[in-house]
């Protein structure tokens, strides 16, 4: 069961989300209504996983996901909300969310969010995703190095590995790219983690970066000719 921590400024938000997490299953350990008091309530009560809205009265989501941060590592922050400027996402994931969700996104999407959050994957809305990866991959200031988008570095990983950063790239999550590729998840995520030591990338985003910089998945998100 996932402790998670409820935070909007909405009382209909937070009484849907939270009765919607408890059906499912998962242990609602607490609701705070703004970022000040998610700081308070995170570091009492120590949540897996924060749901967190990002327009809020005194503390915003951003800065309260700042500051949950740097006391509780551990915890993992996916952004709920119903904005997504390009500044806000990016602020979000400067801060260290892990994920990006849209509000009018589908209940069993916002379940999935918070389950793999619990296991250490970053997640983004898919619109989202589309916009962050176009968005690093056309302004070369990322913090992705320049010559992790060397071709010449693919040689560095094994087959198999290619095809799971392809998929990646693509925005599968790594239970669909263990049923892509006939694996298992945990093996799935050992590629993950390896090919990201690899290429010394910091996350899953950047992964997919380097995917589309290294040609290995087209402008419209599919996989390049030959890797289908």
């Amino acid at each position: 069961m996932i402790r998670v921590l409820v935070v909007d400024d909405q009382t209909l938000v937070r009484a849907g989300v939270t009765l919607l997490l408890r059906t499912a299953g998962e242990d609602v350990v607490g609701e705070a209504t703004d970022g000040l008091e998610a700081v308070r309530m995170a570091e009492r009560l120590r949540p897996d996983v924060i749901l967190m809205d990002l327009r809020m009265p005194r503390v915003d989501g951003i800065e309260a996901t700042s500051r949950i941060l740097k006391a509780l590592p551990a915890t993992r922050v996916v952004m709920l909300t119903t904005f997504d400027d390009d500044a806000e996402v990016y602020g979000a994931l400067r801060a260290g969310a892990v994920g990006y969700l849209l509000k009018d996104g589908e209940p069993d999407a916002m379940l999935s969010a918070v389950r793999r959050a619990a296991q250490g994957e970053s997640l983004l809305a898919p619109a989202v995703m589309a916009r962050v990866v176009r968005r690093a991959v056309q302004s070369h200031h990322q913090d992705v190095r320049g010559d992790t988008a060397d071709p010449a570095i693919l040689a560095t990983l094994t087959p198999r590995e290619r095809d799971v950063l392809a998929l990646v790239g693509v925005g599968q999550s790594n239970a669909e790219i263990a049923e892509s590729l006939h694996l298992g998840v945990t093996t799935v995520k050992t590629h993950v983690a390896s090919v990201t030591d690899k290429l010394r990338l910091r996350n899953r985003v950047q992964a997919a970066v380097v995917a589309h910089r290294l040609g290995l998945v087209d402008d419209d998100f599919r996989l390049a000719e030959g890797l289908e």
